[in-house]
């Protein structure tokens, strides 16, 4: 097939690339390089250097089989200082690829969307059809991607699958609390400061376990006429802030004290933070025949250590 990933340039993105390439398939990456890297891009895909902001970003892609949307700004913390930013580049940029979608012919997308569509869950596990109640700008753009995903597949034949991600870790990762934990304690090995009270506890999936997750549903969907469908990405336990702290303190050898600085009374690390998030992945295992090689606190080691050596050579 001829696929187009937008944000291929990126973390996820560009292992979702490398994957396709081993796979066969022609693949074009869409990313204007505010984040991702060059040196990410796998050399067997093409790459077009565009802003999805530009209503006119996708002028001589030509025709694809499929999209995986994968281009956002990933920072959760920066909605609840610079909301214009989710919303320019979460919701306005995935209307233009929908847009182009459309105009172009493809016969799917497959949306990144995000645990945080579901801000506090009353259940844990969090299933699919829980209530979607966003507590931060970057969840409540997520859940318009996937609202504007619907409308499209129901009213234009856009089929789209959105995929509501937890926190994603491994290579290539450059943003939070395990790089993070990382940058700080390189300028200072004697103090870590961990935003909030380090009792935050989340699922946590490696980045290869996302993408074979991403690819078995998207295969499994193709197969189906439905025009839209929602599933959860993510793993079958958690892991808290402390644990993240003390796996980065493991990696880079060194013995800290933690600093702890909540932003809420309740300890969360920023308004709009999430405090606990788990969610089922009872449907993906079913509808795809997936499930994860690795545990959330396996997943954090794992990333922690294969991030120390990544920086340290450049």
């Amino acid at each position: 097939m001829r696929i187009l990933v937008t944000g291929g340039a990126g973390f996820i993105g560009s292992h979702l690339v490398d994957r396709l390439v081993e796979m066969g398939h022609e693949v074009v990456v869409v990313d204007n390089l505010s984040t991702g890297r060059r040196e990410y891009v796998n050399r067997g895909a093409r790459l077009v250097v565009r802003d999805l902001k530009d209503p006119g970003w996708g002028e001589g892609i030509g025709a694809v089989d499929a999209v995986f949307h994968f281009a956002a700004n990933p920072e959760v913390r920066v909605s609840s200082t610079e909301p214009r930013i989710h919303f320019d580049e979460n919701v306005s940029a995935t209307f233009n690829v929908l847009e182009w979608a459309r105009k172009s012919g493809a016969k799917a997308v497959v949306f990144a969307s995000s645990s945080t569509v579901y801000g506090e869950a009353a259940v844990l596990p969090t299933p699919e059809d829980a209530p979607i109640a966003p507590i931060s700008v970057y969840g409540a753009a997520k859940a318009a991607g996937e609202v504007l995903c619907g409308a499209y597949g129901r009213l234009y034949g856009v089929r789209c699958l959105a995929l509501r991600y937890a926190n994603i870790v491994g290579p290539r990762l450059r943003h939070g609390a395990i790089y993070d934990f990382i940058m700080k304690l390189k300028r200072n090995p004697e103090v870590l400061e961990v935003l909030g009270d380090g009792t935050q506890t989340k699922s946590y999936l490696h980045v290869r376990d996302a993408v074979e997750a991403t690819l078995a549903a998207w295969r499994r969907f193709m197969e189906d006429d439905k025009p839209f469908l929602a599933l959860n990405v993510g793993n079958r336990d958690a892991a808290s802030v402390k644990d993240i702290a003390a796996a980065v303190a493991r990696a880079m050898g060194l013995s800290p004290k933690l600093v702890f600085r909540p932003a809420t009374p309740d300890g969360r690390g920023w308004p709009g933070d999430v405090k606990t998030m788990l969610l089922s992945i009872e449907r993906i295992t079913q509808y795809a025949s997936w499930s994860p090689t690795m545990g959330s606190k396996e997943a954090v080691e794992r990333t922690a250590s294969q991030l120390v050596e990544e920086l340290a050579s450049g």
